[in-house]
């Protein structure tokens, strides 16, 4: 590992999505193995091609103040309530009451592959409807792309950069790797990183089916997103937030936080093939896990689990398993890998960092999450996959948390385990 850089770790978690309200419910369900995908009781769904989604298990708008909730995109609600039990979690809340946080040392990295489409697409109903007068003048505070970043850098009185990657799929790993980078590059001391999506709504659910990218099972909800499996045929649309406190090192051990982990390296990169098929062989994304080795100066040996981005799409799922062999070599058979997307259906914009707080957690409690609903393992994928939580090696190890998105963009972030 390079020592010559200023080591970033990771000192809180938090998080809202379809299997926990919070980061204790979430792990709690993660390892129980169960699913968070539900019919949509809606009734403007009763005419789209697919009437199922991984739905939020509480309501960001139940836990934030009402006015505060009102004045906020779906997207933003989640963000919000990640974030803010992230702060909480490690510490700064009360730091910042005692005044012993510097604001222009603070900084968010907090992204959304979408913004606020409902808000977005429910204004221009009521233009439609109501006429222009009738469009709230909250609308464009609403619905912009970096809404969630800066109404987290508000609550929290970031004063160093508040920036909002956009990359699909790979937006929330990719925040992760920006707030490392503006750590390191010692522009902050402290980085809120994240990301959301709240994007269960007709036209992205149509859209999105349009293109052949969700599954259309039409059985048991629970058992329809399995990465991996012969049968599987598409992702399930998700929502949710996930939120991590990144700071230095020195600074985390100046105030006696705890450590949950260490971010030892990132890679980003581009495919260059497609603007929303992977390349087959996986060669953009198999650099950027290159390049977060490289980065870290990891040896691939000491990689013990990944959590995997496997989206439960037929050639995504083939792909990144090229991508494993190629970076791990023969170390991969010895790799622990979990498909979380099983459970929380696929999160698009908040996937990346809802994956990297569960691999984080995985680190700190040393157990490895399960895939369900893998019944029959596609032979074109050779990975030691768990089916049930599995341990993970003590000693020194590390996590690779891998995301990919439309576009063609790879982001892959390396954790390691607290020393």
């Amino acid at each position: 590992m390079n020592q010559r850089r200023v080591r970033v770790v990771v000192t809180g978690l938090g998080t809202s999505n379809p299997v926990g309200g919070d980061v204790a419910s979430t792990w709690e369900a993660l390892l129980a193995g169960r699913s968070g995908v539900r019919p949509i009781d809606q009734p403007w769904a009763e005419q789209l091609p697919v009437r199922i989604a991984a739905t939020a298990a509480v309501d960001p708008a139940s836990v934030l103040d009402r006015v505060v909730a009102r004045r906020l995109d779906r997207s933003t609600q989640f963000a919000l309530v990640s974030a803010l039990e992230a702060w909480a979690d490690a510490g700064l809340d009360a730091a910042q009451e005692a005044g012993d946080l510097d604001g222009e040392r603070v900084g968010v990295a907090f992204a959304s592959g979408i913004g606020g489409v409902s808000t977005l697409l429910s204004n221009y109903d009521t233009l439609l409807e109501k006429g222009p007068r009738r469009v709230s003048p909250l609308s464009v505070p609403m619905l912009m792309a970096n809404a969630p970043a800066a109404n987290v850098g508000l609550r929290i009185g970031a004063r160093a950069a508040v920036n909002t990657p956009v990359s699909a799929c790979a937006s929330g790993n990719e925040a992760v790797a920006l707030a490392a980078d503006q750590i390191r590059l010692g522009r902050a001391d402290v980085v809120l990183a994240g990301g959301c999506e709240a994007a269960i709504h007709p036209l992205p659910i149509a859209a999105f089916a349009n293109m052949m990218a969700l599954s259309k099972n039409d059985g048991d909800p629970t058992t329809v997103s399995r990465p991996w499996d012969l049968a599987r045929d598409g992702f399930v649309l998700g929502e949710g937030a996930g939120a991590l406190v990144l700071e230095s090192e020195e600074h985390a051990r100046a105030r006696g936080a705890r450590i949950y982990a260490e971010v030892l390296g990132t890679g980003i990169t581009a495919d260059s093939h497609d603007i929303a098929q992977p390349d087959p062989e996986g060669r953009g994304g198999t650099r950027a896990i290159r390049a977060a080795l490289a980065d870290g100066d990891v040896d691939p040996a000491l990689i013990a689990h990944v959590n995997a981005h496997a989206t439960s799409t037929p050639q995504g799922d083939v792909a990144e398993g090229l991508m494993l062999h190629a970076t791990l070599g023969a170390h991969v058979d010895r790799v622990v890998v979990s498909g979380t997307k099983s459970m929380t259906g696929h999160l698009l914009g908040g996937a990346g960092a809802l994956e990297s707080v569960a691999t984080v957690l995985a680190l700190h409690h040393r157990m490895a999450p399960p895939t369900i609903n893998l019944d029959d393992l596609d032979p074109q994928v050779r990975l030691d996959i768990a089916t049930k939580p599995r341990e993970l090696p003590v000693g020194d190890v590390a996590a690779l948390n891998n995301s990919f998105g439309f576009g063609g963009a790879n982001v892959a972030v390396i954790f390691g385990s607290a020393s």
